[in-house]
């Protein structure tokens, strides 16, 4: 046993788990956990960002950008409640996210004191916006309440957890025995007899189709394994891009998955929640759904499929490819006909969203292929969501269904610590990068190089378009006073350009890139066509 503080035991054990980096503000309740951060030296790296909302969106990036724990810590209260925009985002998007929060005074919680950052009830919140959460009551209990942290983001469904810890047993000293870190839990085996029975109608389908969402970001080896068997074309929605290599002719948008939903007997959904498909695109009969999810609960949430089969992606897929090769007959290749299609689709996009389009090419050109792309909620971020391509999984970061205003670029500083070894790239709007724009100063304090491309219209674009089609052009609360954004950016001692073209932006990019330090690139659009006309398509298959 070693006499320690809370806050000693605490980062003790987040190195004892693989933490190495935490971002972070400090604050009277977390005093004594900012000196055991001191005290850890290099074995930890503290990024303190200017907004607590700042630190946690960065978190998220990590953890998005590298699949390993992105771990943040912040005083309670209004501390904690700025970052819970982050916490939403990171359950909605499975990320596994660590929250550690202060408390108020270990013996007056609940009392309603009116202390300094008390709020009523502030774990019931944590655990309202995550998968699991707990507070620490004194430090004997670090060891285990950590331990129990790190296992439940590790075992099934990914998703954000939060520990709380109040500032008195952050500071007391006690004899104290950490425990090892926990073994971290195996996948979930597939059930075999379920694993055949997928297996044999895949192989009798006529036109099987796949889809993959964000919990198969580990399997993508395995899946174009059964794709090339199948001649299967493989769509991603938002969550999947990248696990399929777009260079490859099966790898399919989900604009180019509705036009093949119309006509699929036999539908594999690896960890997606097949959300558009199920509520929008329709279903019926003639369609046989097999989901695969390690969320027993997300396989029955919409329908029930013709087979649910729980386990962990990989190995699930990796049974099935074993059970296909087996006996799937060999399928004539489909690709001039799938090169077609995604032609086709692409050109769509082009012939009604080619100002989005026309910018998506020019960042795409000169972004390398494992570069990570951050989308905010912008109208060149939306079409993105079919039109910019991506080859390698984990490089294209979305808030999900959230729909998160303002994460994307303190979520792409987070990406960057995580990948230092990769160019990163943010895409926001004038409204939404001034959310976060205060992480310019923790860019250049803490040396993260990343490209900010802000696409400024100088209003809240969509909400304008909606403003004025649907409403009768009664226009209110969407017009907006910007900064001089390059000048922003010099003035933390950054670069900072402005352009007014596709070309422009291509070029500015391609310097961007060479240069250190973060550049932000301001570029002045007008509006632009709508988006969600193309990216919502309609019911083509069922009843309602």
């Amino acid at each position: 046993m070693t006499k320690m503080t809370g806050g000693a035991a605490l980062v003790e054990m987040l190195r004892r788990n693989g933490v190495d980096t935490i971002f972070a503000l400090p604050g009277v309740q977390n005093d004594a956990l900012f000196v055991a951060f001191y005290d850890a030296g290099e074995a930890l790296r503290v990024i303190h960002t200017r907004h607590e909302q700042g630190a946690a969106y960065m978190a998220f990036g990590y953890a998005r950008a590298t699949g390993k724990i992105g771990a943040y810590a912040v005083v309670p209260g209004p501390g904690f409640l700025n970052t819970t925009a982050a916490l939403s985002t990171a359950y909605a998007t499975n990320a596994p996210v660590l929250c550690i929060s202060g408390q108020v005074q270990s013996d007056m919680i609940g009392r309603a004191y009116g202390l300094l950052h008390e709020i009523p009830d502030q774990l019931g919140i944590l655990r309202s916006l995550t998968k699991w959460a707990a507070r620490i009551d004194h430090p004997t209990e670090v060891g285990k309440r950590v331990n129990e942290a790190f296992r439940q983001l590790r075992d099934g469904r990914p998703r954000p957890v939060g520990l709380e810890i109040p500032p008195d047993v952050l500071a007391l000293a006690v004899d104290t025995a950490l425990p090892a870190p926990d073994t971290p839990p195996s996948g979930v085996e597939p059930d075999l007899d379920q694993i055949n029975e997928a297996a044999q109608w895949l192989a009798a389908a006529k036109k099987p189709l796949i889809f993959v969402g964000g919990g198969a970001v580990e399997a993508g080896a395995e899946i174009l394994a059964i794709a090339e068997i199948l001649e299967a074309p493989v769509v991603s929605q938002i969550g999947g891009k990248g696990i399929i290599s777009d260079h490859h002719y099966l790898a399919q948008s989900a604009l180019a998955g509705h036009a093949l939903w119309r006509d699929t007997d036999v539908v594999l959904a690896i960890g997606t929640r097949l959300h558009q498909p199920q509520l929008r695109w329709g279903v019926d009969r003639d369609l046989k759904l097999i989901r695969i999810d390690i969320d027993p609960t997300e396989i029955t949430r919409f329908f029930k499929p013709a087979l649910g089969i729980v386990a962990d992606s990989k190995l699930a897929t990796a049974a099935l490819h074993r059970a296909l090769d087996r006996h799937a007959p060999k399928r004539a290749l489909r690709r001039d006909e799938l090169e077609k299609l995604k032609l086709a689709t692409l050109a769509e996009l082009d012939k009604t969203l080619g100002p989005q389009c026309e910018y998506l090419r020019a960042i795409r050109s000169e972004l390398p292929e494992d570069g990570i792309y951050v989308e905010d909620l912008t109208q060149v971020g939306y079409v993105g969501r079919m039109a910019f391509p991506v080859y390698h999984p984990r490089t294209y970061i979305h808030s999900g269904y959230q729909g998160t205003l303002g994460f994307g670029f303190a979520t792409a500083l987070g990406a960057k610590v995580g990948r230092p070894d990769r160019p990163v790239v943010s895409v926001s709007g004038d409204g939404g990068f001034m959310y976060n724009v205060q992480e310019l100063s923790t860019a250049a304090r803490h040396g993260i190089d990343i490209v900010a491309i802000v696409f400024a219209d100088g209003a809240f674009g969509n909400v304008r378009r909606m403003q004025k089609e649907d409403y009768g052009n009664r226009l209110i609360g969407i017009d907006l006073l910007n900064p001089q954004f390059p000048k922003m950016a010099e003035s933390f001692g950054l670069a900072g350009v402005r352009t007014t073209t596709p070309e422009g932006l291509r070029q500015e990019l391609a310097a961007a890139l060479k240069r250190r330090g973060t550049t932000l690139i301001e570029v002045a659009v007008g509006e632009m066509p709508d988006p969600w006309k193309v990216l919502v398509p309609p019911r083509v298959r069922g009843s309602r």
